[in-house]
C-alpha cells in the first residue's frame, strides 16, 4: 500500500511540476523573510503547494488512471440489474473495487517500484529522472486498455494532431482522458451484458403475473428472490469478479 502511495504521488507531482522544478536537488518547504522592523514574514514555496495538492488528487489518480472505473461502473449496473438499491452497500463495492484494482495493477506498480521509487528512495537518481521512468509503465498500461478512436479524438481536441506519430507519443494530459473514455465504454458494454439475463426473467414474471391477473402486486418484488437464486446458482461473483480480471488481458 505504501508503494502503491508513493507511486501515485510521483506521478501525481511529476503532472503537476514543472519540469526545472521536479529537476531541483530540493525542495524548500518554508522562506523566512526578515523585514527591517523585526517583524518575520514567512512564505510557502509553489513546489510544497504543488505536492500538497498532488496529495488531495491522489484518489482522482487511483480512480481515473488505473481500472477502478471499470469496475467501479460494472458492480454499479450489476446491482441494479439485480434490483438491489443499498446490497451491496457503496462502501462494500468501492472496496471491492480497490483491492481488485491493487490486483490488477501489482505488476505495473512492481515495476514502478524497482524501476523508479526505489532507485529515487536511495538517491541514485533525481525526481524527474523517477517520473519518466514511473510514468512508463503506468502508460503502457493505459495505452494498452484505450481505443485507438478515443486517443485520436482527444489528439485531435489537444491541437497536436500533426506533432504526435505514435500512442507512445500521446502526452498523459491527453493519453489519460482517452483512458477514462474507453473504460467507461467497455464497462457499459459489460454492464449491457449482465443486464440481459436479468431483464428476460423480470419479463417472464411479469407475464406471469398479468397472466394471473395480479395486477397490483409489482414484477420485481416477485422476481427479486429468482434473480437472487440465479446469481447464487451460477456463481455470480466468481464469474464477475474473474471477467472483470480477464478483461484487462491477465
Amino acid at each position: 500500500m505504501n508503494k502503491l502511495l508513493w507511486c501515485l504521488l510521483i506521478l501525481g507531482v511529476g503532472l503537476l511540476l514543472p519540469s526545472d522544478a521536479l529537476a531541483a536537488p530540493g525542495i524548500q518547504a518554508l522562506t523566512v523573510t526578515t523585514n527591517p522592523d523585526g517583524t518575520q514574514d514567512y512564505t510557502m514555496t509553489l513546489q510544497v503547494l504543488a505536492i500538497m495538492t498532488a496529495l488531495s488528487l491522489l484518489p482522482a489518480f487511483i480512480m481515473m488512471m488505473t481500472s477502478f472505473t471499470r469496475i467501479i461502473v460494472v458492480l454499479s449496473i450489476l446491482r441494479q440489474a439485480i434490483g438491489l438499491q443499498q446490497s451491496p452497500s457503496n462502501q462494500i463495492l468501492i472496496g471491492v473495487s480497490l483491492f481488485l484494482s491493487f490486483f490488477i495493477m501489482a505488476p505495473v506498480f512492481e515495476k514502478i517500484n524497482e524501476q523508479a521509487l526505489q532507485p529515487y528512495l536511495e538517491e541514485q537518481i533525481t525526481s524527474i529522472q523517477a517520473y519518466e521512468l514511473a510514468k512508463a509503465p503506468l502508460k503502457a498500461f493505459m495505452l494498452s486498455q484505450t481505443r485507438l478512436k478515443d486517443l485520436e479524438t482527444f489528439v485531435d481536441i489537444s491541437g497536436n494532431s500533426g506533432k504526435i506519430q505514435e500512442p507512445e507519443d500521446v502526452p498523459m494530459n491527453v493519453l489519460i482522458p482517452a483512458f477514462v473514455t474507453s473504460e467507461l465504454k467497455t464497462a457499459f458494454q459489460i454492464g449491457f451484458m449482465l443486464f440481459i439475463p436479468f431483464l428476460i426473467l423480470d419479463l417472464v414474471v411479469a407475464s406471469v403475473l398479468m397472466a394471473m391477473g395480479m395486477m397490483m402486486l409489482s414484477p420485481m418484488i416477485v422476481s427479486l428472490p429468482f434473480k437472487l437464486m440465479l446469481f447464487v446458482m451460477v456463481d455470480g461473483w466468481n464469474l464477475i469478479f474473474g471477467t472483470l480480471v480477464n478483461s484487462f488481458g491477465m
